[in-house]
């Protein structure tokens, strides 16, 4: 009796020992949230590309070829300039030309938004020449200097942005690219308004054409070497006799390459697929490089179209020039 009630007892002790051990604390609630990452930019050596934006996977483009913005006369968006507020901070656009040139730092966006309609309700192009500003008018035409290396481009402001306090212009990809912005994802530039009025516009014309002689031609040749407000010339060889001429329409470039077979199998496949309508498509060579084009249109609206039908059948980035 004695060694049952022993042996009881210390059935009874163990069993207490195990309860005790599966006792626990209450589990923090299945719903809990942990901290959000941090968003940031990826490591320098990937270019300080912001979230997912970054350079386009097309790489079959020429981008130091891409044009500048040629200035033109355009009437401001009423929609795009009334004062808005973001991020807390509120802005008032200028409605229409004044004098304006900034220093600040300049960041580019990419691939994360191309496709996006900007504020002016434009679609972004990444390889298009054109920016974002908070207060400049839309759509308005600046110059941008990279003040490290001395390069310039022409661009058109055509959306809203940045938004962050310590800096001044967001550009496209391309203008980036041609600045040597790419890199390091920012820099500082100094951004100068262009005045686009006709009286202004036709002044800057006659400043910028010059009439030369070239030797081994007679007197009846002439050529005018006519800029358009930027780095970009174009020579046009023409008889005293005749009228001046211009370029005339807008293009679609497809494509530019250093190896003309390249550009001639481009050439071929938008023939193929009929992606030019009516339209020539050529495939010139000019410094350097074998340009694929379409063209001309009438308008810019034909061109946009046919970009279009570019780059949803090839799957390759296509811009509109009116060269």
């Amino acid at each position: 009796m004695v060694i049952f009630q022993k042996s009881f007892i210390i059935l009874w002790l163990v069993l207490l020992a195990g309860c005790a051990s599966t006792t626990s604390t209450k589990p923090e609630s299945s719903n809990t949230k942990s901290p959000p990452a941090k968003q940031s930019k990826e490591s320098s050596n990937k270019g300080g590309y912001y979230l997912d934006d970054g350079p386009g996977d097309n790489t079959s483009i020429d981008i130091a070829s891409i044009p500048d913005a040629e200035p033109r006369t355009e009437k401001p968006l009423v929609s795009s300039n009334k004062p808005y507020q973001a991020l807390g901070q509120k802005y008032v656009p200028m409605t229409n030309y004044a004098p304006y040139t900034k220093q600040g730092v300049a960041s580019w966006y990419g691939k994360r938004y191309h496709g996006r309609k900007t504020s002016s309700g434009e679609v972004y192009d990444m390889y298009g020449m054109s920016a974002a500003h908070t207060t400049l008018p839309i759509p308005s035409y600046v110059k941008v200097v990279n003040p490290t290396n001395g390069r310039a481009v022409v661009v058109r402001v055509n959306d809203r942005g940045p938004f962050k306090h310590d800096r001044l212009i967001d550009l496209s990809y391309a203008a980036a690219y041609k600045l040597g912005l790419v890199a390091q994802g920012s820099g500082l530039v100094e951004v100068t308004a262009i005045d686009t009025s006709p009286e202004a516009l036709r002044s800057a014309a006659k400043t910028n054409v010059a009439t030369v002689e070239p030797s081994g031609t007679s007197t009846a040749q002439t050529t005018e070497l006519i800029s358009s407000n930027n780095t970009n010339n174009t020579l046009i060889s023409q008889s005293a006799s005749s009228k001046a001429i211009s370029p005339s329409g807008y293009y679609v470039q497809a494509g530019a390459f250093k190896s003309e077979a390249n550009g001639e199998l481009l050439q071929k496949k938008i023939m193929d697929l009929d992606l030019a309508g009516d339209a020539a498509v050529t495939n010139v060579y000019n410094n350097g490089l074998h340009r694929v084009k379409l063209g001309p249109f009438s308008s810019k609206r034909e061109a946009d179209i046919h970009a279009n039908k570019v780059r949803s059948q090839l799957n390759i980035s296509a811009i509109v020039t009116n060269q």
